[in-house]
């Protein structure tokens, strides 16, 4: 399956707050106005992943600075295993470094096993655990990857 990463215009985000419900359970998925947020933060980009029919395949939403931070990286299903999560990440990551950062981190539910494999076969690190991160009571794993 072949896709084009791009960057967020103002008319995808009802696209991916709704993808967002789908990839999380409630206490990990974004509210619409946490969602805004994080997309209109100073330093922020969001990348999509768009199919030939120009539908949203998935999207990264990344903080830059010294260290950037992955905010979210949504997958639709029936993108999952095609790539676009990995094609995702490495844009993300080369536009990280191309504005300076030297690393990059990220949470994750220690719950999410697909994650943490995902993740750690891109090289990321697990450097503590974070007690009661989500709003659901689970834990996160703090992870990082030297860029």
């Amino acid at each position: 399956m072949a896709f084009v990463i791009r960057d967020f215009k103002p008319e995808d985000f009802e696209t991916l707050w709704r993808l967002d419900q789908e990839c999380f359970p409630t206490g990990i998925s974004y509210s619409k106005p946490e969602l805004k947020s994080y997309i209109r933060a100073q330093g922020a980009f969001t990348l999509i992943a768009n199919d030939v029919d120009d539908r949203v395949g998935g999207f990264i939403i990344v903080h830059d600075g010294p260290t950037g931070h992955v905010i979210t990286i949504d997958v639709d299903r029936a993108a999952r295993r095609s790539g676009v999560g990995s094609a995702l990440l490495r844009a993300a990551e080369d536009r990280l470094r191309a504005q300076g950062s030297s690393a990059v981190g990220l949470e994750t539910a220690v719950d999410n096993v697909a994650a943490l494999a995902f993740y750690k076969r891109h090289g990321y690190k697990m450097i503590r655990t974070w007690p009661r991160y989500y709003s659901n009571g689970v834990d996160a794993l703090v992870m990082r990857k030297e860029l």
